[in-house]
């Protein structure tokens, strides 16, 4: 077994369509280790969703129902990511209200057999 720590999303700004940030690589299970929100600039509503292999993004598969963002309490680590396991094909989507407003980063382990 092999366990590669990386940042799988380097720090970005999130758009305002529901979109695929990372999926798990086939043959690799993935834990979630970090997933830090900041909103730098505006106040905003996030949604993020991990979604099963083959799946869509919608309600059925949210982590975090939208979280308000504002530039007074600017950060969140997102505990409800945090532990989360991904199997082949899992995919971390995103989902915000404005767009260039949040910055999304996601630290993950992949784990090979």
């Amino acid at each position: 077994m092999t366990v590669t720590a990386k940042c799988a999303v380097e720090a970005k700004f999130l758009e305002t369509a529901e979109t695929n940030q990372y999926a798990a690589p086939a043959g690799v299970r993935v834990i979630i280790d970090k997933c830090t929100l900041t909103a730098p600039t505006a106040t905003t509503a996030i949604t993020l969703r991990i979604v099963p292999s083959g799946g869509t993004a919608g309600s059925s598969n949210t982590v975090l129902q939208p979280k308000t963002m504002t530039t007074s309490d600017p950060t969140y680590t997102c505990p409800e990511m945090v532990g989360q396991i991904l199997n082949p094909g899992d995919f971390v989507s995103t989902l915000c209200t404005v767009a260039n407003s949040v910055v999304f980063r996601l630290s993950v382990r992949e784990i090979t057999n």
